[in-house]
């Protein structure tokens, strides 16, 4: 009686097989996690800066569309009376933008040039939700649950115009990012 017969030795082959393709594998996997590793920080930046944008694109809306039209007509900026709500849109942009620059700082804070930018991105997007944490929430809360015909429009036109001053912030959040972009970009 043979222990090993010619058939018992055959099925090492596939086993060899599946271990060599097991190393293959493993060696793809590790570089394809060490490439990911180097663009992570690229492709989040990417995200925070598109996402930057389109926040300055709803300021640009809000001042170009809505504020010149709400101050007359309050009800366009009360949902319960079928205007909008900013909220639906402000919130998913502000905490995915505030996310995503989290992670850039965290995944370039050894890279000064990048780092410095998003430093100041960090710092105006910090200076404009403060400030709108501050007074412009808690107002257009107040005129979004207020009946249409106690918002006087003096009042909410002096909201307007003092919420444009926010628009100069975003724009320097956004050049901000720009360059923290370009500088991951060269990394």
């Amino acid at each position: 009686m043979l222990i090993f017969s010619s058939t018992t030795m055959d099925l090492t082959q596939p086993l060899v097989m599946l271990g060599l393709i097991a190393v293959i594998a493993f060696v793809d996997l590790t570089s394809a996690l060490a490439q990911a590793a180097q663009t992570a920080p690229l492709v989040i930046t990417a995200l925070a800066t598109a996402l930057a944008m389109i926040s300055l694109g709803g300021g640009f809306y809000e001042v170009t569309v809505v504020d010149p039209a709400w101050p007359r007509k309050p009800a366009l900026v009360q949902p319960e009376h079928g205007g909008i709500s900013r909220k639906r849109f402000w919130i998913p942009a502000h905490v995915a933008f505030e996310l995503s620059l989290f992670v850039s700082l965290y995944l370039l804070w050894s890279a000064p040039g990048a780092r410095f930018w998003l430093l100041v991105a960090f710092a105006s997007h910090a200076v404009m939700r403060l400030w709108s944490a501050f007074d412009f929430i808690p107002k257009a809360l107040a005129f979004e649950r207020a009946d249409p015909a106690n918002v006087t429009e003096s009042a909410a036109r002096r909201w307007v115009s003092r919420s444009r001053l926010r628009l100069p912030l975003d724009f320097v959040t956004c050049g901000a990012m720009l360059a923290a972009f370009a500088a991951a970009a060269r990394l």
